[in-house]
C-alpha cells in the first residue's frame, strides 16, 4: 500500500507516545486520522496537530481531516462507536493501528488482590482490546469490500521474557501470536502485522530502570518505530509478519527462516499439490527423439557435445515415467560436466563412459507412465534434476519427479539456481536475521535468489555485478548496496563502507574475487563457495588454486569457508522447492529470466557460451520445444 493523501487511519492510544508519533507521521503523508484515546485533552491536542499537518495537502474538505474520539478500549460499545464514526466520516478504513497499551500497575508477586484493577485490567487493555479492534477493523474492511492494513503494537517483551512484568510480557506475547495467526486474511486482501520494538522513550518506557536501558543499548529511536510501522503498511508481501526493532540488531523479522523450518508442517494437501494444469499433448508419441550428448571430454562445451537421435523405448519401464522436456536450465558447471570433472577416476578411465547425456535440470510434461506408477498422470507438469536434461524426451524413475504447477521457465530457475541459494544459505551459511550478507555475481541465475532470500530473512544485502542493466535488476530486487565493478572498486567499497566486515558471503566467482571476499569476512564470518565460474574457462579448463595462509586467516578470526554441492542435499529439494513456490506465488520472490532467447537443442552450446560471456542477466534457459512455447502463449 502506498501511503498517499486521502487514505484514512484509525489509531488507538493515539494521544501520546508511539501512538502520537504515528498519527503525526501519517498526517505528514496527507492521511486522515482518527485519534482514539481515553485522554480527551491530549487527544484533542494531537487532532489539532494532525489537522495542521494535513492542511498542506487538503483545503476546503467539508469534513475534518482529523477527529478525536474519547474511548475506553476495554468497552466494546466505545470501540464500536469509534469505528462507526471513522467510517461515516471518511467512507472507509485503510489503516488501523491498535496501539493502546499499559503496564501492570502492581508487581505480580506482591499483588494480593483479585486482579480486577491490576493484571486483569492489563490483559483487557493490551490483549482483549487488540483482538476486539482487529475484529472491528476486519469487519469494516469486509463490509465495504475495501481491503486494508492492520498494525498491532506488540513489544520485544512478547518475543522473550520480561521478568519485571510477566503480565505485560504475556499480553504482548498473545498479541504477537494472535497477529501471526491471521496471515490467511491476505487471501481477502487484508494484511495484519505486528510491530515489536524494545523500549522507546515514552512515559511508559521511562519507568524502566536506567541501568537496564543502558544494557539494551539505550532507547529505540521513535523514528525507527515509525519506519518499521510504515514498512509493514507499505510492503504488500507482509501479512502475519512480526517486525522486531532493537538498537543491538536493528530491524529484523521474527522468526527467521531457519527458526520457522523447525515448526512449520506442510499438510498432505500442500505436499501433494493438486495440479489443475493439463498440457496440450500430441496424441501420438514419436518413435525417436533428439538429445545432446558429451562425446569428448573437454571444458569447451561446443567441442565436447553434439546432437544424436535415439529410439524412444516403449512401453515405459515399470516405476518410470517419460517426460517431454519443454525448458532446460543452463548452468556454469555444464563445462565441468562436459570435461568429466564430476566423475571419479583419471581421464583415460573416464573416456570409457563416453558418450553420456548432458544437462542438469528441466521442466516438462509427463507423456507416459510405466506400470506401478499410481501418483503421476499423463499431461501433468513436472521437473527433474538428473543428468540428461538437454533432450526432447527423457525416461526417469518416478521417485526423481518433482511436482510443479506449470512447466514455466521461472520454475527451471528455481531448480539448481534457486535450491542452491535456499539450501546453502540456510544449512551452510546458517543465515538468520540482522546480518550483513555479500553476494557475488548477484545478477546471475543463483545470485538473484540469494539476494532476495537474504532480504526476506531480514538482512542487509550487498551485491556485486558488472554493468548498469545488472545493477538496475539488483536494485529492483531490493539489494541495499549494489557494487558495479565496472564503475567501482569492490575492495575499496567494502573496506570504506563495511569496515567491520560481512557476516556471510555467497561466492560463485572464485579466483581473485574469492581472495577479496575472504579478506572482507567479519569475525565469525562464513564464506560459502557454490562455484568458481572465473576458473572454469581457459586454455586448460578448471585448475586447482593454492591459498597460502588460509588456515591462519580463519583461525585468527574464527571464520569458516565451506563448499556447497547441491546433489549432496537432495533430501531437502522438495521442501525447499515448495518454499520457493510459496514465495513466488505470493509475490515475495521475483524470478529474472535472461532476455536472450535460445530455441531448440541446437542452441544449447550458444546458451552455455552466453552464460560464460558475462553478458547474461538472470537465469539462462533453453526452450527445447518452441512449438509448445507458442501453444502456451495462446492459452
Amino acid at each position: 500500500m502506498e501511503l498517499k493523501p486521502g487514505l484514512s487511519a484509525l489509531v488507538t492510544g493515539g494521544a501520546s507516545g508511539i501512538g502520537k508519533a504515528l498519527c503525526l507521521a501519517l498526517a505528514s503523508k496527507g492521511v486522515f486520522v482518527t485519534i482514539v484515546d481515553f485522554s480527551e485533552e491530549k487527544g484533542k491536542e494531537v487532532a489539532s496537530l494532525v489537522e495542521k499537518e494535513n492542511s498542506k495537502f487538503h483545503q476546503n474538505l467539508g469534513f475534518p481531516s482529523a477527529i478525536f474520539v474519547k474511548c475506553d478500549v476495554t468497552s466494546l460499545r466505545d470501540l464500536n462507536l469509534a469505528f462507526e464514526k471513522h467510517v461515516s466520516t471518511y467512507g472507509g478504513l485503510d489503516i488501523c493501528i491498535n496501539n493502546a497499551g499499559i503496564a501492570n500497575t502492581a508487581l505480580f508477586w506482591k499483588d494480593q488482590t483479585d486482579g480486577t484493577k491490576t493484571w486483569k485490567h492489563t490483559i483487557n487493555v493490551n490483549l482483549v482490546a487488540v483482538i476486539d479492534c482487529t475484529r472491528l477493523a476486519i469487519k469494516s474492511m469486509q463490509a465495504l469490500q475495501k481491503p486494508g492494513v492492520i498494525i498491532n503494537m506488540g513489544s520485544s517483551a512478547g518475543l522473550y521474557p520480561m521478568y519485571i512484568d510477566p503480565i505485560y510480557s504475556a499480553t504482548k506475547g498473545g498479541v504477537v501470536m494472535f497477529t501471526r495467526s491471521l496471515a490467511p486474511y491476505r487471501r481477502q486482501g487484508i494484511r495484519v502485522n505486528v510491530l515489536c520494538p524494545e523500549f522507546v522513550q515514552t512515559e511508559m518506557g521511562e519507568k524502566v530502570g536506567a541501568k537496564y536501558i543502558t544494557l539494551l543499548g539505550g532507547y529505540v529511536q521513535m523514528e525507527n518505530v515509525v519506519k518499521g510501522a510504515f514498512d509493514l503498511i507499505m510492503d504488500e508481501s507482509r501479512a502475519g509478519s512480526c517486525l522486531w526493532i532493537t538498537n543491538r540488531r536493528g530491524m529484523e523479522y521474527w522468526p527467521g527462516p531457519a527458526a520457522e523450518v523447525k515448526y512449520l508442517v506442510r499438510s498432505s494437501s500442500s505436499s501433494k499439490r493438486k495440479i489443475s494444469f493439463r498440457a496440450p499433448l500430441g496424441a501420438q508419441l514419436p518413435q525417436s527423439f533428439e538429445k545432446v550428448v558429451v562425446h569428448k571430454l573437454t571444458h569447451n562445451f561446443r567441442d565436447a557435445t553434439h546432437i544424436v537421435r535415439a529410439p524412444l523405448k516403449l512401453p515405459i519401464e515399470s516405476g518410470h515415467v517419460l517426460l517431454k522436456i519443454i525448458y532446460a536450465g543452463v548452468n556454469a558447471s555444464d563445462v565441468n560436466f562436459s570435461s568429466g570433472r564430476y566423475f571419479l577416476g583419471n581421464k583415460k578411465n573416464l573416456s570409457s563412459l563416453l558418450p553420456f547425456d548432458a544437462g542438469f535440470e528441466a521442466v516438462g510434461i509427463i507423456a507416459a507412465v510405466g506400470d506401478s506408477v499410481s501418483n503421476l498422470e499423463v499431461g501433468t507438469p513436472a521437473a527433474i534434476m538428473v543428468y540428461g536434461g538437454y533432450a526432447e524426451f527423457m525416461t526417469v524413475s518416478s521417485k526423481h519427479i518433482l511436482p510443479i504447477g506449470r512447466p514455466d521457465p521461472e520454475v527451471v530457475a528455481m531448480l539448481t539456481s534457486g535450491l542452491t541459494a535456499s539450501i546453502a544459505l540456510e544449512k551452510v551459511g546458517q543465515m538468520e536475521s540482522g546480518q550483513l550478507v555479500l553476494v557475488t555475481a548477484a545478477a546471475g541465475g543463483t545470485g538473484q535468489f540469494a539476494v532476495q532470500l537474504a532480504k526476506l530473512a531480514g538482512n542487509k544485502v550487498v551485491a556485486t555485478c558488472g554493468g548498469k542493466e545488472k545493477a538496475r535488476l539488483l536494485k529492483d530486487l531490493g539489494v541495499d548496496r549494489v557494487i558495479d565493478y565496472k564503475t567501482e572498486d569492490i575492495k575499496t567499497v567494502l573496506k570504506n563502507e563495511f569496515p567491520k566486515g560481512v557476516d556471510i558471503v555467497y561466492e560463485s566467482v572464485g579466483g581473485d574475487m574469492f581472495d577479496l571476499c575472504l579478506n572482507a569476512l567479519a569475525i565469525r564470518g562464513r564464506l560459502i563457495v557454490i562455484g568458481m565460474i572465473s576458473q572454469y574457462q581457459g586454455e586448460h579448463g578448471w585448475k586447482p588454486k593454492n591459498y597460502p595462509g588460509l588456515v591462519e586467516k580463519l583461525l585468527t578470526k574464527s571464520q569458516s569457508v565451506a563448499g556447497f554441492f547441491l546433489p549432496q542435499y537432495s533430501y531437502l529439494w522438495k521442501e525447499h522447492l515448495a518454499r520457493q513456490f510459496d514465495l513466488y506465488s505470493s509475490g515475495k520472490l521475483k524470478v529474472a529470466i535472461d532476455p536472450k532467447r535460445f530455441l531448440g537443442l541446437h542452441s544449447v552450446p550458444d546458451a552455455v557460451e552466453h552464460l560464460h560471456s558475462g553478458r547474461s542477466s538472470g537465469k539462462v534457459v533453453v526452450c527445447i520445444d518452441p512449438t509448445f512455447d507458442q501453444q502456451m502463449a495462446k492459452l
